[in-house]
């Protein structure tokens, strides 16, 4: 698996797959980068946000009541912001790699923009 995040056919769109290769993609990642003193607190950090992401994401999508919707998808975004930050210290960290930290970050913004759209399209059917 590359880092590149799979965006053809109708996957793209499927929120459980997207966030589940997401996060993946991330794990494949971070086994490329050297296990260093700065590194490995990092990647800790960064697995964690970001397979979390879509673990929220499906326990919203098996949410008991319109408030638990709210409350899982507004972490899931919360994990999702957590995680650009952890990848803007590992290319920091890791100026070799920098593209692909890049890569997975615009990813996981637009993971943002989606769970900032379906959490404000809930809140305004109130």
């Amino acid at each position: 698996m590359s880092n590149k995040i799979p965006s053809s056919n109708k996957k793209a769109y499927d929120l459980v797959e997207r966030t589940a290769g997401f996060g993946e993609a991330v794990i494949v990642f971070a086994q490329t980068l050297e296990k260093n003193v700065i590194n490995l607190p990092l990647i800790s950090q960064i697995i964690r946000a970001a397979t979390s992401i879509g673990a929220n994401y499906m326990e919203a999508d098996a949410a008991e009541s319109k408030k638990d919707f709210e409350h899982k998808i507004g972490i899931a975004r919360k994990e999702a912001k957590e995680t650009m930050h952890w990848l803007r210290m590992l290319a920091k960290a890791n100026p070799a790699h920098q593209q692909q930290c890049r890569i997975l970050w615009k990813e996981s913004q637009e993971l943002v923009f989606i769970f900032s759209s379906i959490l404000n399209g809930s809140r305004s059917k109130k």
